[in-house]
């Protein structure tokens, strides 16, 4: 009698064992994730995040959850490119042109005046056989760090302290922050601009103290981050567009099955492309609520917006080799063709 209890409780116990291994979820299954960014908390950016981590969730039935980590609570972009490259971190939402520290390829799509309207950068910026996504992804994979989508940050513009800049001399001598970036930095000298890498986290406090004078991001990002409270001046430049990128770890990825991570990409592609069009929508927002704040802002003429178009050709070609002669005959046809149409 006991030994047939025995051998019932064991086949109970096995079956019940086969019934938690085909489970879809569970409480000892759930992969737990990190997910760390740069962006404010509840801004586009952190909204686009938060709603990959509930999509990824519901669509794995439970087995991902992903805690993030906005407002640089992990660290910088740089540190948490390093991080991700590492294993450390396993997921984020990078700049990569705030990177070419780690490669200096990331930062080919900073290069001025690639595109001036939303038509011409969707047809080079998110074009997946175009040059700007082929050279950022596979830069990134030389460093451990996988790519799963692309999202909008915004034109850049210029913001300061001191004075309205209408035209390249008034951007002469002036302090301004950039990212670590060749081609920002060198745009910003050719204009006789004093350039100065910084890392994001550190902004405001240095416009606050004056270490520097202004900083080149648009209207999203200086609203958001409350960089507007110690400028007086903007100017609708867009010598930049910038977009950024959803990423994994290699750490991470070679641990997900192949079902998991056609719906991490399936959802970071999705979600970047509706952060796109809510971004675009709320842009004008923005710069209304800065000018509501006092910033005085500036739209060059056509003639001076031509000018410092000139000065950005001659970061391309200072940059060719950098970049590689035959990325940058791409990159041109691509422009022209954008152009064209």
């Amino acid at each position: 009698m006991r030994l047939r209890f025995t051998k019932q409780k064991m086949a109970t116990t096995l079956a019940t064992c086969a019934l938690l291994l085909l489970a879809p979820t569970s409480f000892a299954e759930q992969l737990k994730l990190r997910m760390a960014h740069y962006a404010a908390t509840n801004s586009p950016v952190d909204k686009a995040g938060q709603e990959f981590a509930r999509l990824v969730k519901e669509r794995t039935q439970g087995r991902i959850a992903i805690t993030l980590f906005p407002d640089s609570q992990l660290g910088s972009v740089e540190a948490n490119a390093r991080d991700l490259s590492r294993g450390a971190l396993d997921l984020s939402l990078l700049t990569p042109g705030s990177l070419s520290g780690l490669d200096p390829l990331l930062d080919i799509h900073y290069l001025p005046f690639i595109a001036t309207t939303n038509e011409q950068v969707d047809a080079i910026f998110y074009n997946p056989n175009g040059t700007l996504q082929k050279t950022v992804i596979e830069a990134l994979a030389r460093h451990r760090i996988h790519t799963l989508g692309f999202y909008e940050l915004e034109f850049r513009a210029v913001t300061n302290s001191k004075r309205p800049v209408e035209k390249p001399e008034d951007l002469k001598g002036l302090k301004l922050r950039v990212p670590s970036s060749a081609a920002i930095k060198g745009f910003f000298e050719a204009t006789g601009a004093q350039p100065v890498i910084m890392p994001f986290p550190e902004l405001f406090t240095a416009l606050q103290q004056g270490t520097v004078d202004g900083q080149d991001n648009g209207a999203s990002l200086t609203y958001e981050s409350r960089l507007f409270e110690t400028q007086e001046y903007m100017t609708l430049l867009n010598h930049v567009y910038a977009f950024g990128t959803f990423n994994a770890s290699d750490k991470l990825w070679s641990k997900l099955s192949e079902e998991d991570k056609k719906i991490m990409t399936q959802t970071a592609q999705e979600v970047g492309k509706r952060q796109i069009e809510k971004n675009r929508a709320r842009n004008d927002e923005f710069l209304m609520k800065l000018q509501e704040a006092g910033i005085k802002v500036t739209r060059p003429s056509a003639q001076a917006y031509a000018d410092f178009a000139r000065i950005g050709q001659t970061v391309w070609d200072k940059l060719t080799p950098v970049y590689g002669a035959d990325r940058i005959k791409a990159l041109r046809d691509e422009v022209s063709r954008a152009q064209a149409d």
